[in-house]
């Protein structure tokens, strides 16, 4: 293994412990301020750090946006994420244990096969029906919160908004993926609208009062390490990396370091049954990702 690859798998590994303390991150945030004040505080964080990433690096140039088609798709994306992603995200958080809401929105892998067929008029096939049945046979599982037997949700509307919020995220990847700008550039407009949206909606149906310390430093925590940091470490290492398949196969490592975290800050007992669930919600996301890969090798 050469120097790069491994210089790669360090920063994937570090930027999947930092992701693997979000959901704790939001937990704790939400008991000091409400979903609207801290999506503002973690946006107005990363957007000052993506503009010094840019500055750091003497790219301030590039912000220019040459035409009106960029600067509406930057606005419709900045839209979907971090705004309405984070603010679905966190309500959901808000209803559900970390460990119920973390797996339920880690299925947009399956979402996003499924919003290609609309979209990106893509097939669906016999393997991707069975990988979706297997993960969806999981979400009704964490659903349950360990009560499988009498099939009891103890909150139908945050299950539903942490389902959606994969939705928003599988779309967002969809429109995002489409476009030759890059990829830091992209995010810090994405931001930068999205704090003009959580701005207005913070000023309409919260304020910007009454958030203590702790949950100033979630909101700046969640900024940085969900957000920005995150974002700039994942792109160095795919970027170092030979195989970048390999490299994203570790993203599934995630939700299960989540919740050994969620266990030791949050001192959630994990159900048996999010362990089950989050096992067949991988199992399925990995029998598709296998079908793509088998795709991608005949085209070459």
């Amino acid at each position: 293994m050469n120097t790069n690859q491994k210089k790669a798998y360090w920063l994937a590994a570090l930027t999947i412990l930092f992701w693997s303390t979000s959901a704790s991150a939001f937990k704790i945030g939400l008991r000091h301020a409400d979903h609207y004040q801290l999506l503002f505080i973690a946006t107005a964080t990363a957007v000052v750090f993506l503009f010094l990433v840019l500055l750091l690096q003497n790219r301030l140039p590039e912000l220019l946006i040459k035409n009106r088609s960029d600067l509406k798709k930057s606005m419709a994306l900045g839209f979907l994420n971090p705004f309405l992603y984070y603010s679905v995200l966190f309500v959901a958080y808000s209803l559900l244990p970390a460990q119920v809401a973390q797996p339920l929105n880690f299925v947009w892998p399956i979402a996003l096969v499924v919003l290609s067929v609309p979209i990106l008029k893509q097939p669906l096939k016999l393997k991707s029906i069975i990988a979706l049945l297997i993960s969806f046979i999981g979400v009704v599982i964490i659903s349950t919160e360990g009560n499988v037997l009498n099939m009891n949700f103890a909150s139908p509307l945050g299950v539903s908004l942490a389902l959606l919020s994969s939705i928003v995220w599988a779309l967002f990847w969809l429109f995002n993926v489409k476009g030759q700008r890059d990829e830091v550039i992209k995010l810090f407009y994405n931001f930068l609208f999205a704090l003009v949206f959580v701005t207005i909606t913070t000023f309409i149906f919260s304020s910007f009062r009454g958030i203590n310390l702790k949950g100033i430093f979630a909101g700046i925590y969640i900024g940085l390490f969900e957000m920005g940091i995150t974002f700039v470490l994942w792109l160095k290492a795919l970027k170092l990396s030979e195989r970048t398949d390999k490299l994203g196969n570790l993203i599934y490592l995630t939700p299960f370091c989540s919740l050994i975290f969620i266990s030791i800050i949050l001192k959630e007992k994990i159900f048996i049954t999010t362990l089950i669930g989050l096992i067949l919600i991988i199992t399925g996301i990995f029998i598709q990702q296998k079908r793509r890969n088998e795709k991608q090798k005949q085209l070459i």
